[in-house]
């Protein structure tokens, strides 16, 4: 959960909401602001995800997902099987600064997600920030990839090939140096290495990729277009315009950006002096006439190389008076950190390992597909010898941490201006995760490396006085996110008197098996007792837990956990006595000796503030519900009591008292949502809402009963989706359509708008409960709906298949 994306869950599902979801079905939109035209922008355009983005995506907004892989589908189709998307670096690690080892784990891991994601070998290949050198040039040509893209300040010099490459006698042409960006971005540049391996760089275009971030280039599609086709120059030879930008542009940093994307690709397709081509095609059609040689150590965002994610070089947000000098100290500690566990993880993977790094390398296929047989054939391949169950655990965890020794070196830790930062507490985080796993593997041969990373963070300093230094922000926020099997027996416990669970269950990337569970009431009080069996879905590591908890209403809850053997006489004797004396004072309702039994028995160290975040917000919601009611019902008491006062103050242009504003405020966005989530809609009671918070200048909280009013119009598409073209569920969709389209706010009825797409393009319409004769209402109703969500019906138009819908 992060509260700064509300109403969203989280960032990722809101920029999906704004960005990676509208282009896969970004909207052309007629002079009324009408739908004309769905397409697909990922089927014309070159494109990257992160891998850890992608399988975010895969789980949490498969649509989505579905829409991005159709789009890459369809670009092979288009640019004559030649892929428009690249494959990346595996988590944004700043190549140029990694060691060689971790380069090559980098490229693998990430053309190894490529094959599983769209089942074939990259291509391209996007290195975070562009940053690169040499070496990193050549490994990328090592493992197979033919091009990369970079900036154009990044080409050092040029010169060209063809007539040396024709007549083996000829001298080489002469280089040519590119100061000041001066390469010209319109054709690719092969760049030749020692071994004799070769890779073709685009260098973009620079001043146009500027005018997209930060010059409003995407305020009209129609200006993208012209600018872009001002990027040709007088030439008899093909040229290829292209630029590079964050994908992010396109919905979430420009607002609608994805559709000025969208009218700027039809143009062109509908332009006969140019087309569209991907990479991978204009280089198949147009090989290189031309080799560049590259600044080693440079990147497309950092002035100065790749200082900004090591040094304090001035790159930053721009608050004032602020410093990077923090930046140095925490490359240098995980730098450390790494280095100092390289002997401790060849000595223990050489006996788990036939090759440690190779292992390595092939664990990225368990990452993609954690399923038990999947880590079975990891095992059979590159275990040195059959591995007990203990030494399994082991082998998993020394991959887990050399995979968050690759995660914590993820490039925006560096990128922005504060060690405080979210992104460079969540790399602090992965830190934290490899000396939590480097201890549980090494013992006392990891001993002091805690300490060692301490004394570095201790040197970053912070810019916000309260978060002190990095050392301070490791022990106060990181190590609060250290997790054993012990707290998620807690999480289980606590969350059990909230919930039925199954006999098995997962929670998160943990399997919990019940072995027993025992609740007995009394009053408000109740106490749960029980056993359960605690693993990791990552390591395998097991433990088994006996558990009690005990809830007096409210927040009020206490829990204790601790270990159990049921191989144990004397643990099962124990937990039995304990179940069966709290069971007889629960009846009797002595709740102080229940806590003294359960004291002297496990020690109380775990309450509400123990769960994870997002079940802790679930279970205080259910907990609240009561109150709020009872709290909203006294301040709609209060508005109804005073609104003929309220609405005399509105009139005569006078003051409101503060509490009474506040309480017509809370009381009109109450009973709007309440109105809205109510089934069917109350029409009348919105509108008396709607009025009386104009009547009164009543704020509304625009974001939420948006969010609410979207979300209900998807529900009901989605259920006409499934109804077999029952007339009435299309009634109470039109219904709601018609509703909402009184809100006095803008509604993104995005996914409303998708499905009922879908299914107009269905054959038939999917009227197999009903009369053929019924047809034309159908038509005649389900196109009113669509012009409610703001479709030209009449005029609707595609040339692209839409993916079959799913929630």
């Amino acid at each position: 959960m992060q509260d700064s994306a509300t109403p969203y869950h989280d960032w990722n599902e809101r920029i999906c909401a704004e960005c990676y979801a509208t282009n896969g079905s970004a909207r052309v939109v007629n002079a009324k602001n009408k739908i004309v035209r769905i397409v697909n922008n990922y089927a014309r355009i070159s494109f990257n995800f992160g891998p850890t983005l992608l399988s975010w995506l895969a789980e949490n907004a498969p649509r989505s997902y579905r829409m991005l892989l159709d789009g890459e589908a369809r670009s092979r189709a288009t640019f004559k099987g030649h892929s428009s998307a690249m494959a990346q670096v595996y988590n944004h690690l700043i190549m140029p600064l990694a060691n060689r080892r971790d380069k090559l784990t980098q490229i693998r891991w990430g053309i190894a997600d490529y094959k599983h994601r769209f089942g074939f070998a990259p291509e391209g290949m996007w290195l975070a920030e562009t940053a690169a050198d040499t070496d990193t040039l050549e490994l990328l040509a090592q493992e197979g990839i033919k091009f990369t893209v970079l900036a154009p300040r990044q080409c050092k010099r040029v010169r060209a090939i063809a007539e040396r490459e024709s007549n083996d006698a000829a001298p080489p042409e002469e280089w040519i140096d590119t100061p000041n960006a001066t390469v010209d971005p319109t054709h690719p540049y092969l760049v030749r290495f020692a071994s004799g391996k070769s890779l073709a760089v685009f260098f973009y275009d620079g001043p146009i990729s500027r005018a997209v971030a930060f010059e409003g280039l995407l305020n009209s599609g129609e200006t993208f277009f012209s600018r872009l086709k001002q990027g040709f120059h007088e030439s008899t030879q093909a040229q290829l315009v292209h630029i590079a930008t964050d994908g992010e542009s396109y919905g979430h940093h420009h607002r609608y950006g994805e559709m000025a994307l969208a009218f700027a690709l039809r143009l062109i397709e509908q332009n006969k002096d140019v087309q569209l081509a991907n990479y991978g095609s204009f280089l198949a059609q147009f090989p290189p006439q031309w080799e560049a040689e590259i600044h080693d150590n440079s990147s497309w965002s950092c002035d100065h190389g790749v200082e900004r994610w090591r040094s304090n070089c001035g790159c930053n947000g721009g608050k004032a008076g602020w410093n990077q000098l923090w930046r140095t100290p925490l490359r240098e500690g995980l730098d450390q950190l790494r280095d100092t566990l390289i002997q401790l993880t060849e000595i223990t993977g050489n006996e788990l390992f036939k090759d440690v790094w190779a292992a390595r390398d092939a664990y990225i296929e368990v990452i993609l597909d954690r399923h038990p047989e999947n880590t079975d054939r990891f095992f059979a391949q590159h275990q040195r010898h059959v591995l007990q169950e203990r030494e399994r655990v082991r082998a998993l965890e020394l991959m887990e941490m050399q995979r968050h020794a690759q995660l914590m070196y993820t490039s925006c830790g560096w990128f922005f201006d504060d060690i405080s930062g979210i992104e460079t507490v969540q790399i602090i985080a992965y830190a934290a995760r490899v000396i939590q796993l480097a201890q549980e593997l090494f013992g006392d041969a990891a001993a002091g490396i805690e300490q060692t990373f301490l004394d570095k963070l201790a040197l970053a300093k912070s810019n916000v006085a309260s978060a002190g230094d990095g050392a301070k922000i490791y022990k106060e926020q990181c190590l609060r996110m250290e997790l054993g099997l012990e707290q998620v027996a807690a999480h289980y416990a606590i969350s059990s008197v909230f919930s039925s669970f199954a006999d098995e269950t997962e929670i998160f990337s943990y399997v919990v098996r019940r072995d027993s569970y025992e609740a007995f009431t009394s009053g408000r009080g109740k106490l749960a007792l029980g056993r359960a069996s605690i693993q990791s879905a990552i390591t395998g590591l097991r433990q088994d837990f006996s558990f009690a908890v005990l809830h007096f209403g409210d927040q009020n809850i206490t829990c204790a956990v601790k270990q159990y053997n049921p191989n144990d006489k004397e643990c099962v004797e124990e937990f039995e006595r304990v179940t069966d004396e709290a069971r007889d004072k629960v009846r009797d309702g002595n709740f102080p000796e229940v806590i003294r039994l359960l004291d002297r028995s496990y020690h109380l160290d775990y309450s509400l503030t123990s769960l994870f975040r997002d079940e802790q917000r679930r279970i205080l919601r259910i907990i609240l519900d009561s109150t709020l009611a009872d709290i909203e019902g006294s301040l709609k008491t209060i508005y109804d009591d005073h609104a003929s006062l309220l609405h005399f103050l509105s009139r005569a242009g006078l003051p409101k008292p503060p509490a009474l504003a506040m309480a017509a405020s809370f009381a009109i966005n109450a009973g709007l949502r309440r109105a809205l989530e109510t089934e069917p809609i109350n029409l009348a009671l919105v509108q008396s809402l709607l009025n009386m918070a104009k009547a009164d200048d009543i704020e509304l909280d625009k974001p939420t009963l948006s969010y609410i009013a979207d979300l209900r119009m998807k529900r009901a598409m989605i259920e006409l989706t499934m109804s077999s073209g029952n007339l009435d569920i299309l009634d109470r969709a039109l219904s709601l359509a018609r509703t909402l389209c009184e809100l006095p706010f803008d509604l993104n009825l995005w996914q409303a708008q998708n499905i009922w797409y879908e299914i107009m393009r269905g054959s038939p319409h999917s009227l197999t409960a009903h009369d053929p004769g019924e047809r034309p209402r159908w038509d005649r109703d389900f196109r009113e709906l669509g012009c409610c969500l703001s479709i030209a019906c009449e005029s609707i138009m595609t040339d692209e298949p839409m993916p079959a819908f799913a929630g």
